[in-house]
């Protein structure tokens, strides 16, 4: 039986989750237009009110690590409520279709790189592949940029490159309002694709190209949910600390076969993989001598080499 003492605590717990700028009961993802409601991309100060910047201001307010046993309740309500939601979404659709992109936060969109990135997800998603990254800008906005535009000819892809160009990267101003323009001026409701980002990493926003967005508090979540659902692959583009991360924490699960089987791991930039950043070739070294196994490798210039592999690993795996 409770006592006095501890029913004012446990008014004063649900008093902070009734406060809290989020929804600790929802059990559903995000949509861009929920995630940015109160933004208007003709106004591009109104952002700092809308949803996702006031969930932000309160995780930075209250601590990204907090000591508040309050909050800590709070977010791990949400994130439970977003990874249902997750589990859900990710019923309706075929796993072994699920591909990953990883790469660099900070590829601006006038790079060439950023242009393959979006013209092979594109593809890709119209081949029935669903694309899934970490939701951020970079590498990532390219992903769901691609599987946005999927469905049109490549002309219009490269038109909605050119709209964005004026704003090659998150910090520069106009970068989200561009994004919207070029949903505006070319929707579509045919393609999803999945973003998973984390306000952690919240002064990087979610890219609006995601049709689904499973936003979460918690990195590690984050993390290890992109890779563990990745099932058909993963395509590794030039990054840094984040994607180095991501590599090895993939190649551990393809080694133990922590879900029954491995996955591709495509690492597409031959120069960036075995020279500026030579991890491929160490990892080739490290299983020959026996320290990984069963990791599918390859490493590519080539978009269409890519696709090849992804779909031959997609038949073998859908005629088990």
């Amino acid at each position: 039986m409770l006592s006095h003492p501890d029913h004012v605590k446990l008014a004063g717990i649900v008093e902070h989750l009734q406060a809290v700028p989020y929804d600790v009961t929802r059990h559903q993802l995000y949509s861009a237009a929920e995630l940015y409601e109160g933004y208007d991309p003709d106004n591009d100060e109104s952002f700092a009110q809308c949803y996702d910047s006031c969930v932000y201001n309160h995780f930075l307010a209250t601590g990204k690590t907090t000591d508040s046993v309050e909050e800590s309740l709070a977010r791990s309500l949400h994130d439970n409520g977003i990874h249902t939601g997750l589990k859900t979404f990710l019923r309706r659709y075929e796993p072994n279709r699920y591909i990953g992109i990883m790469g660099g936060h900070a590829l601006k969109r006038t790079d060439t790189m950023f242009r393959l990135i979006a013209h092979m997800s594109k593809r890709l998603t119209e081949l029935g592949f669903y694309m899934l990254s970490g939701g951020g800008p970079g590498a990532m906005e390219a992903t769901h940029l691609g599987a946005w535009m999927a469905g049109r000819n490549g002309a219009d892809l490269d038109d909605a490159l050119a709209m964005l160009s004026s704003s090659p990267t998150f910090n520069d101003k106009g970068w989200l309002s561009s994004a919207f323009h070029v949903m505006k001026q070319y929707p579509q409701s045919r393609y999803i694709s999945l973003g998973i980002p984390t306000w952690l990493y919240g002064h990087e926003p979610s890219t609006p190209f995601a049709t689904h967005i499973a936003k979460f508090f918690e990195n590690s979540i984050r993390e290890d949910t992109i890779l563990t659902i990745a099932y058909g692959g993963i395509i590794y583009t030039p990054g840094s600390a984040g994607t180095m991360q991501e590599i090895f924490q993939d190649a551990v699960q393809n080694h133990y076969l922590s879900f029954g089987f491995s996955s591709p791991m495509i690492f597409f930039g031959k120069d960036f993989w075995t020279e500026q950043i030579p991890i491929f070739p160490l990892l080739k070294e490290l299983t020959h001598a026996g320290m990984y196994k069963n990791l599918i490798l390859s490493i590519t210039d080539d978009p269409e080499e890519v696709i090849s592999q992804l779909m031959s690993f997609r038949r073998e795996r859908e005629k088990r």
